[in-house]
């Protein structure tokens, strides 16, 4: 059932609203992966969500700052020659990510307590954009356990690849529900696939979900630039440390080899299903939006490739990220496209 608001003037508004987030939120996912890319998640050691919105003010404060971080294994064991200037640049980079992060609070909470002031919404609507608001603040609270399992331990880096993965999967999940709750106030009206074909969306929905959190292992890892040969990996097609023994089925999350190996072959699987869902669909409802994924789903690939060969560069990882979640969100739009609406679910009950 289309979602309403109690004016038609409401919903446009609010849909503009939720596009503004949706746009924040993709572009904060982006400034995320920058902030990894560049090693930059440590930089900041503590967690005040409230004095840590203003950066430091003054040549003590950035000392003090600089003293922080100094403390950690990565500077200790890592960057033990790095300068203030250099330990600025990280520093604005995670600085910027935390501020945006607030800012996404700041439009979505103002939103809400405007819309509901004017009388815009009724209260299904309002509990929906209440979950949104609690995704977000959860969101917070994850990102800070992420950046903990890096500081203050000895034999870690960087921050443990499954909190990252934990980290960026609650970020799709609030980028899709966004849309979807677009979607429902809007005025398209959803398709009927029979048997097979309106399954098979909710299939490549599943499988791109699960994909792009293998990516984020990967990226914790640094996996990717770790085997850079392809079709095989250390001129095998399972390489041979694909279970490491100090790690055995951990292997599967904190292993670079199965991690990558399962990045790779899950992306050949939704390539093929994403083209056969275009060959049984050919002609027929819903073949073009079947078309349009598999024609992204094939681009990734090949970008994917493409950065893999050349052990993923800032410029190209970040890119192959951009991309990914622009195939989220079509399959999502896809699935949600091909959920009966419940005229259709009455009747076939």
């Amino acid at each position: 059932m289309r979602q309403m608001a109690k004016s038609e003037t409401a919903t446009r508004w609010i849909r503009r609203w939720l596009i503004l987030i949706a746009l924040m939120v993709y572009a904060i996912i982006l400034v995320g992966g920058m902030t990894r890319l560049t090693d930059s998640g440590l930089s900041i050691t503590e967690w005040d969500p409230i004095s840590g919105a203003l950066p430091p003010l003054g040549a003590d404060a950035w000392a003090q700052e600089f003293a922080k971080y100094r403390q950690t294994a990565e500077f200790q064991q890592q960057n033990y020659n790095m300068t203030l200037s250099e330990f600025q640049y990280i520093y604005w980079w995670e600085w910027g990510h935390r501020l945006f992060g607030r800012l996404i609070g700041l439009v979505a909470v103002g939103g809400l307590v405007w819309f509901w002031m004017k009388g815009w919404l009724n209260r299904s609507l309002a509990s929906r954009f209440v979950v949104l608001i609690l995704l977000g603040g959860l969101q917070g609270a994850i990102g800070w356990w992420m950046v903990s399992s890096g500081i203050g331990e000895t034999d870690r880096l960087d921050v443990a690849p499954y909190r990252l993965a934990t980290h960026f999967s609650l970020a799709l999940v609030i980028i899709g529900y966004t849309v979807w709750l677009w979607l429902d106030l809007g005025e398209r009206g959803r398709m009927q696939l029979e048997g097979w074909r309106g399954r098979l969306p909710w299939i490549l929905l599943a499988l791109i979900f699960t994909q792009m959190v293998t990516g984020a292992l990967v990226a914790g890892l640094d996996a990717g630039r770790t085997y850079t040969d392809w079709p095989l990996m250390m001129g095998q097609v399972v390489p041979p440390n694909y279970l490491e023994p100090d790690l055995g089925v951990r292997s599967l999350f904190e292993g670079r080899a199965a991690t990558q190996f399962n990045h790779r072959y899950l992306a050949y699987a939704i390539w093929f299903v994403s083209l056969a869902a275009v060959a049984v669909s050919w002609g027929r409802t819903g073949w073009r939006e079947m078309s349009t994924l598999a024609t992204l789903v094939t681009v990734q690939a090949a970008w994917g490739i493409f950065t893999l060969i050349h052990a993923a560069p800032l410029e190209m990882a970040i890119l192959h990220q951009a991309l990914g979640v622009v195939v989220f969100i079509t399959a999502l739009r896809l699935a949600w496209l091909t959920l009966p609406s419940a005229a259709q679910r009455s009747v076939s009950g």
